[in-house]
């Protein structure tokens, strides 16, 4: 079993910063990619931010330049830094990664459980 949690979420005025984690756990062997989601009241979940097949993030127009993803493959842990946010950032963010487990090196696309960012103007 794997499980991914993420933390960091919370209310923050526009133009600050929040980071979000996500930890994974369980019996894995490696995640080749790990990434994070947003869904916004009465909107479609969408991308933002998550390695390209060559490693280079891909990033939503909208976060472009602001927000920067980072990881920690030893401890399995992917980070998202969130600068100059606003009000339109506001979104449950998801954890999402492909893991490949140990128990037969099959690979198993993942979800955390969210994490609630909240921007006030």
């Amino acid at each position: 079993q794997v499980h991914l949690v993420e933390s960091g979420g919370g209310l923050v005025q526009a133009g600050g910063s929040l980071r979000l984690s996500c930890a994974a756990s369980g019996s894995i062997f490696s995640i080749p990619a790990m990434g994070w989601y947003r869904q916004a009241p009465g909107k479609q979940r969408e991308l933002v931010a998550y390695p390209s097949r060559s490693g280079s993030p891909n990033y939503a127009d909208s976060v472009k330049g602001r927000f920067t993803i980072s990881r920690n493959n030893a401890e399995n842990t992917v980070y998202l830094q969130m600068n100059s946010l606003k009000p339109e950032d506001t979104a449950v963010y998801y954890c999402n990664a492909d893991v490949i487990r140990y128990a037969d090196y099959g690979v198993e696309n993942y979800w955390g459980q969210g994490t609630q960012v909240t921007v006030s103007s």
